[in-house]
Order: structure tokens, then sequence, then C-alpha cells
């Protein structure tokens, strides 16, 4: 049955790509362009917080949904009257746009609800009487599939709004290489078919481990924290409230910062007795994680090979057994691991299991570094600035950054390679607020001439050089190996 004129349908086939398509890729504009003809607002292509634009409101969202407001009712009447358009049979099905354009249609009518009801969602209440009073037309013999449970696109709407939320806070700036991680992000989140994530996949992502590799400070942490925020949860419409909140937990863990041992003992558990100093039996991550929880293990690299072989098992069965017992558990949430190692390298050298690799590399995240956005977008610089800058102090952010700012303009070359990324960044926005400058670390030439001029002691020797093979090694591990020294000698040495 065909019940649209050729411009409403032109008009509902955009907005249904819309719904479906990724907001961070350059695509969404297009939709947008097509839906509202004439009166689109141009603009930039990526969407990001920047200095003028720090929140995600947009001119053309809200153009949007003024239009489907005023259509989707008529549409709705035309349909209750079974006032027929002829149209020509290859057009696709105008039951299926319609669908699609009334569920954005709610989304946008609800989702803010979503961002300041932490737990009361009686809301639910007119969203479920506006979904019956524009679905209520349709029968089973409209659709090829069904439609979905109401309860349950409510809690798609709740993640569809999460998820934005927290990719555009956390993942600043607007140069095309952190566009496309943005992108990455949500597309880790939803995979590339929302339609098939919202059929079938919501429930079954915890079974897709997440691999986030790049250089160390470039915030690798951030993405793992907005992938596991934006899980989806269940919501209970005879309670009007979601699953415990509190089982959208993020268990990170620092390889780097643990031995062997601890790491075992904290990730699997382990039975009273089975080591020295193990007076009762303890729950690790891998148990206490809900199914809609995740557990982060940053600087993956570091892993000891003994304990690799329990995570490969992990990934392959969804099993496992503490330290000291039989006894087999499961492992219900999500992992997500990162490194800024090259894994290749150390697959070659024996350092890293390749099974383990292939297990990880379904969803591969890259994080570019700092200077690569620059390279793109020099205007990034602000952004990030401001970002730390309201991090650090609050409501004053209006006065501190521009001294902030201009400090560095002055000070701080504009092709300085940033080595430590964004955590240099962050620290040189700390040191300007509260010392009035920054001294970055001093390049090898300057170094060397110190030390032939006598002007070093020891301690600053060692402790440049330490940082000087650690940054080349790319690990602890790896470094303590060229030094000849145990490698928590390393983290204490570095500058």
């Amino acid at each position: 049955m065909q019940f649209l004129s050729d411009r409403e349908r032109n008009t509902l086939e955009a907005v249904s790509r819309l719904a479906h398509c990724n907001p961070f890729l350059p695509e969404r504009t297009g939709f947008e362009q097509v839906a509202l003809g004439a009166g689109f607002v141009s603009g930039g292509t990526v969407w990001s917080a920047s200095v003028t634009t720090p929140n995600a409101d947009s001119p053309n969202v809200a153009k949007l949904h003024q239009v489907l407001e005023s259509l989707i009712p008529e549409i709705q009447s035309r349909l209750a009257a079974r006032t027929t358009l002829a149209t020509p049979d290859s057009a696709p099905s105008d039951w299926h746009l319609y669908t699609d354009s009334v569920q954005y249609l709610l989304f946008q009518r609800y989702h803010q609800g979503f961002l300041y009801t932490s737990r009361d969602f009686g809301f639910y209440r007119q969203f479920e009487s506006d979904w019956r009073h524009f679905f209520s037309l349709i029968t089973p013999g409209d659709l090829h599939i069904p439609l979905p449970d109401p309860a349950h696109v409510f809690a798609c709407f709740r993640q569809l709004r999460r998820a934005f939320q927290l990719i555009f806070d956390n993942i600043i700036g607007n140069s095309l290489p952190i566009a496309r991680l943005r992108a990455s992000a949500w597309q880790s989140v939803f995979t590339r078919d929302l339609r098939r994530y919202h059929r079938v996949l919501y429930s079954r992502m915890q079974d897709f481990p997440t691999l986030i590799t790049g250089p160390s400070g470039t915030g690798k942490e951030l993405v793992a924290r907005a992938i596991a925020g934006s899980r989806y949860v269940p919501f209970h419409p005879e309670r009007f409230q979601f699953e415990d909140t509190k089982s959208e937990i993020f268990l990170p863990m620092n390889l780097a910062a643990l031995s062997p041992a601890l790491i075992e003992s904290e990730l699997f558990g382990h039975k009273k007795g089975s080591f020295t100093g193990a007076t009762g039996d303890r729950k690790g991550w891998l148990e206490t994680c809900p199914t809609t929880g995740s557990v982060f293990l940053d600087e993956l690299g570091e892993m000891d090979l003994s304990i690799q072989v329990k995570l490969l098992r992990v990934i392959e069965t969804r099993r496992f057994s503490p330290v000291g017992d039989t006894a087999l558990r499961e492992f219900s949430g999500k992992l997500i691991a990162a490194t800024n190692r090259d894994l290749s390298d150390a697959i070659r050298t024996g350092r890293f299991r390749e099974d383990l690799y292939y297990r990880l590399c379904a969803d591969l995240i890259q994080t570019p570094s700092l200077r690569d956005q620059l390279d793109d977008s020099p205007a990034v610089l602000q952004d990030l600035v401001l970002f730390m800058v309201r991090r650090t102090v609050g409501d004053d952010a209006e006065h501190c950054f521009p001294e902030v700012m201009s400090w560095i303009t002055r000070h701080i070359p504009s092709a300085y390679a940033w080595p430590g990324n964004y955590r240099e960044l962050e620290q040189c926005v700390r040191n300007v607020i509260i010392r009035g400058t920054y001294h970055p670390l001093a390049p090898q030439d300057t170094v060397m001439q110190q030390m032939q001029n006598g002007e070093l002691n020891m301690d600053e020797v060692v402790a440049w050089y330490t940082a000087l093979v650690y940054r080349k090694a790319g690990t602890y591990e790896e470094a303590a190996r060229i030094l000849g020294v145990d490698r928590r000698t390393v983290k204490a040495r570095i500058i």
C-alpha cells in the first residue's frame, strides 16, 4: 500500500536514513539537507563540541522536528480516513518510511528526559500513549517484520541518547582524525547496521571484545568509558524503571601497574589458601561484572603470557576458574582492552599471543595522536584547552581560558610535537593555571649539552635516560629488560 506523495516520500526517505545513520559521519548532514530542502542551515560536517558550539544543539535537528510534528499527524489522519495516493510500485514501502519517521519524531520528543531523569521514568506513560496513537492503524500484514515492543524502543532511545552524549562530551575536537574516532566509537556500540542492532545484536554485544590502540596519552580510557557507559539496559514498563543502573559498571585495571600474580587475583578471583595472604575467598572482576558492565584492561601489551592464555579462554568460552579452584565461573559482561604497544611486533618477538590478538581485533579502534589532529586542524588546540580548563576550574572557565590560551600561543611553537599527547597538554594547562608557566621536557640535544657541561646530577641523568628508553620501548616491561632492572624501578625513575 502506498499513501505518500512524492514530496512526502522524499522527506521521509531522508528521515529514515538519518534515523539509522552514524551521527558522527558527514553523511548525516546530507540526509538533513534532503529532508529540509531550503530550510537546511549549512555548517560544519563534523558534529563536535568546540569554542563556538559547546553543546550538541543543532538548528537542523530542531527544524526537522518541527517539520515532522506537522507532517506525521497529517499523514496519520489521512491513514485514518484511508485516503490513498497512487505512486509507482517500485517506491519503497510507505509503511516502513512512516514507522521509521514516527520513531524519529518520538525520539526527538522524549530524548531530553533521559538526560535529566535518574530513577523515575514515569514519562513512559505518555511515550507509550503516543506510540499506540501513531501505530494503531498498522496491522501485521502491513509490515514484513512486526513492530518492536515500545518498552524495547524506549530502552533503545535511552541508549542512543546516552551514547551520543558520552561520545560528544568525551571525544573532543573537530579534526578529521577525531571525527573518525567518534564515528568508530559509535560503531563499536551499535555496529554499522543500527536496524540489525535493534532487532538482534542489542543483547549480544558483550560477546564482542573491543581493542583500542594508540600512542600513550591519546584518551584510550575516555573512549573505553564512553563505550562502556553506552550499553543497552532493559526497561521494565510495569515499574517505570530500567534495570538497576548501578549495574552499568566500569571496572578499569592498569596492567602495567600490577604484578602478574595480583592481576590474576584481581581479574579471576581466588580461593582461600591458594597463595600466601589469601585469607578468604575473593570474587574477581570477571565474576562481579554484570551483563551490562564492562571490564577495561589498560596496557594489555604488558600482560604476562600465562594470563594471556586464561584471558583467551574467557573470550572463547565466557568461562574461567579462580586461582586455586577448579570450578568454572561465568563472565557475562563486556571486555574492553587498550594498549600503546605495537602488538604485531610483540607477536613476532613472542611477547603476545597471536591467537589472543585475533580474538580481540574484530572490533578495533585506533586513537590518533595530538600532533595528527593539529596537523589536520590547528583550531583543535583551543577546543581541547577549553575542555580542559572547564574541567579544571568549572564556572571560571570563561575568564581562565583566554589567559591559558594566550600563554600557550605565545610560548609553545605551533609545530611543537606534544610527545605526551593529551596528557601533556592537560599538564600544560594545569601548570599555566597554577604557576603561570609550563616547561616541556628538554629536547635530546639540550639534555646532551647539559650532560657535556656537567650541569645534571646523577638522578636527573638516570631519570632522563630511563624515560628515553621507555618511550622507545613502549612498555615498562621491555624498558626494564633493556636497562637490566626491575619494571618497578623503571616506573619509579620516569620523569
